[in-house]
């Protein structure tokens, strides 16, 4: 699969204080992906990745570097139906154009959904109030290989309603440091405190899918959560996260912003 890696030129940073701030834009956009052929979502140098490809996309239409901004860092192999992603520009493409234009020069594996304009202040990680996570696991004793490369394959033995008693416990505020892995932000003390919106896990046949929606997620966090709740599905008492489950069983499905709720509201009667 084609892809383009990397930054383009200099640091960000000082291109940005370059630019003229009556001139640019501040863009945000939608971003879904594949990621299993991916180094995750952040720059690595000579792998693939997907802020990566996107930057150097970006800077070919700005013709000037250009910083894609996530609303978190996918890892390797992880999926995405809805990335929240936002650059700023002085290139005036108007939005549409402007997804058309991305899309025509992305590789298949990756595409831009939707493109709006944003406030200059917004940021797709520190404005983010919720995100949604699923994780598959396939259940059947033979694999779909159309769905191979979406799901962990599991065709043991497990109790599907331990699993929801144990997913449902997790619920409300914790501190969630066992269910983490070791991260270089962890020398800066930052909180390992969430708070978990929604935890439950939906039969679809062969196909379970546990479903998180939250505050914000660790590193592996989710990944470790359904190592959990397997263990708990075979009779385990886990105390602690379970194994890291497969990244290629994980999509991030949505990312929530206060900003959204205020706007849709605005159309409400009274």
């Amino acid at each position: 699969m084609p892809t383009v890696c990397g930054r383009i030129g200099g640091g960000q940073a000082g291109f940005q204080g370059e630019l003229n701030e009556s001139n640019t834009r501040r863009i945000r956009f939608t971003v879904t992906y594949d990621g299993t052929d991916y180094h995750g979502w952040q720059v690595q140098p000579d792998l693939p990745t997907i802020q990566g490809t996107l930057e150097a996309i970006a800077g070919r239409i700005e013709g000037a570097p250009v910083r894609v901004e996530g609303s978190g860092r996918t890892d390797a192999g992880v999926h995405a139906r809805a990335q929240v992603a936002a650059i700023t520009l002085t290139n005036p493409i108007p939005p549409d154009n402007l997804r058309r234009a991305i899309n025509r020069l992305l590789p298949p594996a990756i595409r831009v959904r939707d493109v709006v304009e944003a406030a200059p202040t917004f940021h797709p990680r520190f404005d983010a109030v919720a995100k949604t996570y699923e994780y598959s696991i396939f259940r059947a004793e033979v694999c779909d290989p159309f769905q191979y490369r979406y799901v962990h394959h599991h065709p043991y033995p497990l109790n599907l309603n331990a699993m929801r008693d144990y997913a449902a416990a997790l619920e409300g505020e914790h501190d969630f440091t066992s269910f983490a892995a070791s991260d270089p932000s962890d020398a800066e003390g930052r909180s390992k405190v969430r708070t978990i919106f929604s935890s439950e896990i939906e039969e679809r046949g062969d196909l379970w899918i546990y479903r998180v929606r939250g505050s914000g997620f660790l590193k592996h966090m989710v990944r470790n959560i359904t190592g959990y709740l397997i263990e708990a599905g075979k009779g385990n008492r886990p105390t602690k996260g379970g194994p890291t489950v497969p990244a290629k069983g994980l999509t991030l499905c949505s990312v929530e912003y206060e900003s959204d709720t205020l706007r849709s509201n605005q159309h409400e009667p009274l």
